[in-house]
């Protein structure tokens, strides 16, 4: 099982690792038992303390049980962030059900799908998803319980699961027994049922939450990814509760203004967040004065931080971004900044109790300085995706996992980030990495965001193409652009083409997709409205 092969690395390190019998709800409850009446959560509705956490995730447990379901069961979760999916998340580990947190905003056949490869025997759905996720049920041969959040008396209600018995006891589990699986984004095929582990959780806590991120109690934690996301069940969920942190739930999508309001009304103190969220709070003429706000940290991830992003955010609040990269594939960040040691333009150094390798194209080690695929060894990697084993293979190398994005370290040995490798870029054979691009574009006054891709010529050489959007009002040519990034780096790397687009083409988690912009440089400019130089 995956916690295994870095214990002794981490017994070194001074981190005891869980019991051998560990369910990790029952340790999270645990942990809180001596504060019932500090608040836990608060969402749009209402709010929930720890005392009322404890008592509905045993409720829930129960009512899972009573439902039909048993110990190994996979529950599909189609959940907006609210107080309900802690509690059913929590619960499912304490029956020993395996829950499956899914994206929210997904089309009823990718759920018909997921609830096929993961064989679920129930669905627990937000009531104003019910629709889509009956259509995707009708879509497949299951037949599993349909559990409704918000529900109405027509269907099986989420509260009719919290009016049972609570049940006293938990599970008992191995640590490494699967404990819930994530799906993985399925940018390039679909997605992969990444499986994790009871232990998995405490790890991300004790490694990062609390020694690198110095979570504590008194904070009020907010994050814009959502809870059925890896990097938001960390923040939302295992983090706050590991330290008795109160956290802030918002079902709708995390816009400027809907973050501001929390911001504002709710006291939060750490704030966790996205590159692209950043920069469009940072465009917003309704950027909260310092004064407004009680940040005291922030945290990135997703995809790398730009310098210029970092420095206009600090110098406007007052607090750090702590910019860090991690996986569904490890669950949370394994290499990051710190506070008081923050490099922007960096992602840091690895996280205590993870190690981390560079290998270039031969498998060997690249020189310092040169760019190589990291791999990262640490006790919270996923056991394997489901029903996959190719693929398994392919990522879950023996105790090191393949991440998929290309760094170089530094003189200071923070690593650089350059990009997916995937998305690397070979101009006049040497490689360019289409982030250090997109970063310096993005530090002219007039660019919101900048995606960088490759482009064949007539000649078939390879030649990089920008895709520009523009801040509100604002204006600048392609020949500005091109000469601005000329002037900072090396020739051979700026854009020889720039397109200007309203918006780029995202996942729900923010990350630009980059292969739509490929398809669409391969297609050509459809709008007219587009303009190009």
């Amino acid at each position: 099982m995956t916690a295994i092969h870095s214990l002794p690395d981490l017994a070194c390190s001074g981190f005891s690792a869980p019991a051998e019998r560990f369910n990790a709800a029952a340790y999270l409850l645990a942990l809180n038992a001596h504060r019932p009446a500090k608040l836990a959560y608060i969402d749009d509705q209402q709010r929930m303390t720890y005392g009322e956490l404890d008592d509905r995730v045993r409720r829930c447990a129960a009512g899972l049980l009573a439902a039909g379901l048993q110990s190994g069961d996979r529950v599909l979760m189609v959940m907006h962030d609210s107080v309900d999916f802690p509690v059913a998340f929590l619960g499912a580990l304490w029956a020993g059900v395996v829950p499956v947190p899914v994206n929210t905003l997904l089309p009823a056949a990718d759920y018909a799908y997921m609830l096929t490869h993961c064989d679920a025997k129930a669905v627990l759905v937000s009531a104003p998803l019910h629709v889509t996720v009956q259509t995707a049920v009708t879509e497949t041969r299951l037949q599993p319980r349909v559990i409704v959040s918000g529900g109405n008396a027509e269907a099986t209600t989420f509260a009719s699961l919290l009016a049972s018995q609570p049940m006293t006891e938990s599970v008992d589990s191995a640590a490494a027994n699967d404990a819930f699986w994530l799906y993985s984004s399925g940018s390039t095929g679909r997605p992969k049922g990444v499986v994790h582990s009871h232990a998995n959780l405490y790890w991300t806590a004790v490694l990062y939450a609390q020694p690198v991120l110095g979570l504590r109690e008194s904070d009020v934690l907010f994050s814009a990814a959502k809870l059925f996301f890896a990097y938001g069940l960390g923040n939302a969920l295992t983090f706050p509760i590991s330290v008795g942190a109160t956290t802030v739930l918002m079902a709708e999508r995390p816009t400027p203004a809907a973050v501001f309001k929390r911001w504002t009304t709710q006291a939060v103190s750490v704030f966790f967040g996205a590159p692209t969220g950043f920069a469009g709070m940072l465009a917003t003429p309704e950027l909260p004065a310092r004064e407004a706000v009680r940040l005291r940290m922030c945290s990135s991830a997703g995809e790398a931080l730009p310098r210029d992003i970092g420095e206009r955010f600090t110098r406007h609040f007052g607090c750090d971004i702590i910019d860090g990269i991690g996986s569904t594939e490890m669950l949370h960040i394994y290499l990051s900044n710190r506070p008081g040691d923050v490099n922007y333009g960096t992602t840091g150094r690895a996280v205590p109790g993870y190690r981390l390798k560079l290998v270039d194209e031969a498998g060997a080690t690249p020189a310092v300085g040169e760019i190589g695929e990291l791999h990262i060894s640490g006790p919270s990697a996923a056991r394997l995706y489901w029903n996959d084993p190719e693929k398994s293979a392919a990522t879950f190398q023996g105790e090191w996992t393949k991440s998929g994005d290309k760094y170089r370290i530094d003189a200071q040995g923070c690593y650089v980030y350059a990009g997916r490798s995937d998305d690397m870029l070979k101009v006049s054979g040497i490689y360019v990495s289409p982030f250090e691009v997109e970063a310096t574009l993005m530090q002219h006054d007039a660019v919101l965001e900048a995606a960088v891709v490759g482009q064949l010529d007539a000649d078939g050489l390879t030649r990089t193409l920008a895709y520009v959007v523009l801040k509100a009002g604002q204006v600048a040519t392609a020949d500005e652009l091109k000469a601005f990034v000329k002037d900072r780096l090396a020739p051979y790397k700026y854009p020889r083409q720039i397109e200007f687009l309203d918006e780029l083409p995202k996942t729900a988690t923010g990350k630009i997709q980059r292969f739509r912009l490929r398809d669409l440089s391969r297609d050509g400019l459809r709008d007219p409205m587009r303009a190009s130089g």
